[in-house]
């Protein structure tokens, strides 16, 4: 039987906890105390900690649909890279405490405009009838959270036996028991991803459709999850056991991965955006037209370059994606990236305090960076303790001498 006690994170992982959990509490203290104490900036607060949910939560609920693609396609950057996916997978019971001030705040109808809005006079309000309310949102989003909860406690056991195992034949097994339950699970996933993305982002503009909205969020979780990835497995890199596992050829799988994912995200985009723009109806043409005006015509041309085009361009040279430190920077200016994508999606909606901000007026609080902080605080503490809790490779799989062997190659 394998020793595995040689293959936990090194003390470094709970030392960055710490930090983090004590940048997570002040800054938790400052959103969550502003939202409880001023009333008038309540909902500023409110929106500033779910651009930090929308964020954080990304990472979580992508690390999720990245381990079932790993199960359903295989690859040496997956069996590397498996357990910070599960790592962060395990977040999940944190990701549903940190949401809690979000369905609080839709109980007391503190953050969305809907909630302020009467089936009597809104033609939007009255053809969506219960599933446009209160208790019906926060409904869906448990729900979201207990099917989120099943593949994560089903893909854990599967871990969990495969480390426990004693056999070959023991840990083959276990990989080809969360294989098959993989693949339905990845429609399953999509799915839930779709209709939390239009709940949680979507409906903050009532009056806004867009069939394509939920694949935004799935290309853009998947890649901040790879990118958060990539940036733990190069801060590792250089310590045991990692030391003896990762190479130049898992890096380099990981930024094609990023690669593929920039290009996923921006033709998901660009097909909203045409398909929208070209139908020409004003419920949901208003909604690019807010954003191009203005300030927020300048974050969009932003993301334009540098969510973009810029990490395409870099992403293209095959030996910048072998450098370790060089892709865990771009991964980061991506991650930065994202953040900024959120609050384009969420910051110019119709606010309950100021209605005339969906003409496009540009509201960016210093909360907007603290929400970030102080949720990432959190899930970041919680996300090192979990990575500490189990070894870091999966030194039963079958595949894990391959993978090595894979990463030191030419």
């Amino acid at each position: 039987m394998t020793d595995l006690s040689k293959y936990y994170a090194p003390d470094d992982v709970k030392r960055w906890a710490i930090i983090a959990l004590f940048v997570g509490g002040i800054g938790s203290i400052a959103v969550l105390g502003t939202a409880l104490f001023f009333p008038d900036y309540r909902e500023q607060a409110l929106r500033s900690w779910l651009l930090g949910f929308i964020f954080w939560g990304g990472i979580a609920i992508g690390s999720i649909g990245v381990l079932l693609l790993q199960y359903l396609t295989g690859g040496a950057w997956g069996v590397v890279s498996r357990r910070v996916l599960e790592a962060g997978a395990r977040t999940l019971p944190i990701l549903f405490i940190l949401f809690v001030p979000m369905m609080i705040g839709v109980a007391t109808a503190s953050v969305y405009n809907w909630t302020h809005l009467s089936a009597a006079t809104d033609e939007a309000m009255r053809h969506r009838g219960w599933y446009m309310t209160s208790w019906g949102w926060i409904f869906r989003s448990v729900l979201y959270f207990v099917l989120f909860g099943v593949m994560v406690w089903y893909l854990d056991r599967a871990s969990r036996d495969q480390d426990a195992s004693t056999t070959a034949e023991g840990a083959a097994e276990n990989l080809i028991k969360a294989s098959r339950f993989s693949g339905p699970t990845m429609v399953i996933f999509s799915l839930v991803v779709s209709f939390a993305a239009v709940d949680w982002v979507m409906m903050l503009d009532p009056h806004f459709f867009s069939t394509i909205f939920g694949m935004l969020f799935i290309a853009g979780w998947a890649l901040s999850c790879f990118c958060f990835t990539v940036l733990v497995l190069a801060a590792l890199s250089d310590k045991a056991p990692f030391n003896q596992v990762l190479g130049k050829r898992h890096f380099h799988d990981l930024g094609k991965l990023m690669l593929a994912l920039v290009m996923v995200w921006t033709y998901f985009n660009f097909s909203q955006f045409l398909i929208i723009w070209s139908g020409n109806i004003p419920e949901e043409t208003v909604w690019f037209l807010t954003r191009m005006k203005g300030v927020w015509g300048w974050v969009g041309a932003a993301l334009i370059f540098f969510h973009f085009a810029f990490p395409f361009l870099v992403l293209l040279h095959q030996d910048f994606k072998r450098r370790a430190r060089w892709l865990a920077t771009l991964a980061i200016f991506i991650l930065v990236m994202r953040v900024v994508d959120m609050l384009y999606l969420i910051g110019p909606n119709p606010r309950i305090s100021d209605p005339h901000a969906v003409h496009g007026t540009f509201i960016v609080s210093p909360l907007d960076l603290v929400g970030p902080l102080a949720v990432g605080g959190i899930w970041l503490w919680f996300f090192f303790m979990q990575l500490a809790k189990r070894p870091v490779v999966p030194v039963n799989d079958p595949f894990l001498q391959p993978a090595i062997e894979h990463g030191r190659g030419h």
